[in-house]
């Protein structure tokens, strides 16, 4: 690429910049490292590059960030559901993950700020928005005492389900302990919500989440999801694992299995564990090895299948609402459920093509459906 464009200017972001600044300072070739942070900033220090002439290192500590850093929105006219962050930063220091490392602390938009984007996302003929952070069910934490009255998660859900046009509101990741009285109330009292909740899981033992630092239990998990579905009928919950965490026993393994058959879940992210140097379980001595961790990968990979056939079964031969994202290339449209289930459309018979971003009601076959 340098050879390709001898005058360009390289930068570095995001967060290997951001842990390692020096490691990436001295790639030969890279002009700037700017990390996660100061974004806004990026054509003042071009300018110092282009001036100076040498590399620049423009990282500086991440747990000094105090602020939400805005950033203007992108046009992506090729998506259908925008998304909408509202919250950077992570304050729970999980043993294998680098995220507040890199991203800092909990900080949460100003609640103006994120209502003013969703309105223009929505004049711009979004129909669902997605919100998204790093620990989203925080919202609002570290603004307490300093608009005048409490924000959190479940007070910006209120508040965005009443802007007009506002089809569909999604809630990305959110964490077990993050589901207040409030929070399930807000969801459950309107029908924008989506009736699909991403609650991440991590394992099926109580061992390992302890030594993941992870702030709950499996019965304090288990009793979440009851109170969920009492309240939410058909209610969509998808979840993640970590396959092969140091320390993790074939009983801990098992376990898992178990426990992942129990829930229901709609669908699985699976990942094999990943050392993040800086992190304590980096450092753990009981490391699973590769082809252990390939093969519980797998076996958990079956479980999910085996779970989204069995959620996605209720809704055949029952009308659903898709929203279309796309078309193939033979005029079939493709889109999701509020439940998260994607769904393929035969090319329409009237001849008229599909359109994105509209939404339409059909009969759901077993040959239409995609992933959860």
């Amino acid at each position: 690429m340098i050879r390709e464009h001898p005058e360009s200017v390289v930068v570095v972001m995001g967060c290997y910049a951001q842990t390692a600044p020096g490691d990436v300072l001295g790639i030969e070739g890279v002009d700037l490292v700017l990390g996660t942070q100061d974004r806004m900033k990026m054509l003042e220090w071009l300018e110092q590059v282009t001036t100076e002439r040498k590399p620049q290192n423009a990282v500086h500590e991440i747990w000094e960030a105090e602020e939400f850093e805005e950033l203007p929105q992108l046009s992506e006219e090729h998506r259908t559901r925008a998304l909408l962050k509202i919250q950077e930063g992570c304050n729970q220091f999980c043993t294998y993950c680098i995220i507040p490392y890199a991203r800092g602390p909990l900080r949460s938009r100003l609640p103006e700020n994120a209502l003013a984007e969703a309105r223009r996302l929505v004049e711009a003929g979004y129909p669902e928005i997605v919100l998204t952070g790093i620990h989203t069910g925080y919202y609002g934490q570290d603004l307490r005492g300093e608009l005048g009255e409490e924000w959190n998660l479940a007070h910006l859900v209120r508040e965005l389900v009443k802007i007009p046009g506002l089809c569909r509101l999604r809630l990305s990741s959110i964490e077990p302990m993050e589901y207040t009285p409030a929070l399930i109330e807000s969801i459950v009292s309107s029908d924008k919500v989506c009736p699909h909740l991403h609650v991440p899981l991590q394992s099926g033992s109580d061992r390992i989440l302890t030594r993941m630092n992870r702030p709950y239990t499996l019965h304090e998990y288990r009793d979440l999801l009851e109170r969920l579905r009492q309240r939410i009928p058909n209610l969509a919950v998808t979840t993640d694992i970590i396959a092969g965490f140091p320390g993790e026993t074939e009983d801990d393994h098992a376990a898992t299995l178990e426990f992942v058959k129990a829930c229901g879940f709609s669908g699985i992210n699976v990942f094999p564990y990943s050392k993040r140097k800086g992190t304590p379980a980096a450092n753990f001595p009981d490391q699973v090895s590769r082809q252990l961790k390939a093969q519980r990968v797998k076996d958990l990979l079956l479980a999910a299948r085996v779970s989204q056939e069995e959620y996605v079964r209720y809704f055949i031969g029952k009308p659903v609402e898709v929203l279309i994202e796309w078309i193939d290339s033979q005029g079939c449209a493709l889109g999701y459920t509020p439940h998260y289930i994607q769904v393929k459309i035969p090319a329409n018979e009237a001849g008229r093509p599909w359109t994105p971003r509209h939404f339409v009601t059909v009969v759901l076959e077993k040959g239409m459906v995609g992933r959860v």
